[in-house]
């Protein structure tokens, strides 16, 4: 499979929103990404329900949902109702993990689970069945433009390892400090899904940007 880019609107300018949906609508990318913050789990606040519903309505991607919050199984009817296609929870949040993702599930959508830079995959051994995507994610979680952590090559070799021997369909996304420069490393050390936020929405052509994820140049 070749890899997908879910473009992330968090450094998009949300005072044009509806146009930053529509250029990533007419690009090469393949989601759309979008970080949710309680300044709880992590110490940032990013946005909620109704601009999850207006991204939808502009959207023809799915919508790549990350909830970065606190007791996420309050709240998964509600994101699924308001748009979101694939919901990812994080590791660290989550009590009873598989019976949050198992209801991601029956709720209709794509279930994924993230692991913070600190947290090694082999906490994940029990929970590949039950899952869809895994989330790496490359920097701490919390703000865009911040700097790829190195060591995240060595998780992503151990987790392509533990789904390829184990047979199990997972797709392995990361988060964090992608770009043009390591785009390429890491889908050659087994990633399926770059999200790209602060490398796409700085640059001078946001759409080539994304041409270059996705073709990796």
């Amino acid at each position: 499979m070749k890899h997908l880019v879910s473009v992330s609107v968090l450094t998009a300018d949300f005072c044009n929103l509806s146009s930053e949906i529509q250029m990533i609508n007419k690009s090469l990318s393949d989601w759309i990404h979008l970080d949710v913050m309680d300044g709880v789990f992590v110490p940032n606040i990013s946005f909620g329900f109704p601009v999850i519903e207006h991204v939808k309505k502009e959207a023809v991607r799915p919508l790549d949902v990350h909830l970065m919050i606190v007791d996420p199984d309050r709240y998964l009817g509600r994101f699924r109702n308001s748009g979101a296609d694939i919901l990812t929870v994080q590791y660290e949040a989550c009590v009873h993990l598989q019976r949050t993702v198992s209801e991601i599930r029956n709720l209709g959508m794509k279930a994924g689970v993230a692991l913070n830079p600190h947290s090694p995959v082999s906490l994940l051994k029990n929970i590949l069945p039950y899952v869809d995507m895994v989330l790496i994610m490359t920097v701490n979680p919390g703000f865009g433009g911040q700097t790829f952590i190195s060591e995240s090559y060595n998780k992503i070799r151990e987790l392509r390892r533990m789904i390829d021997e184990n047979g199990y369909n997972v797709l392995i996304q990361v988060d964090g400090g992608v770009d043009t420069s390591n785009a390429r490393s890491l889908v050659e050390a087994g990633v399926d899904v770059l999200v790209a936020g602060n490398a796409v929405f700085s640059s001078d052509n946001p759409t080539e940007t994304i041409r270059r994820l996705k073709e990796l140049e």
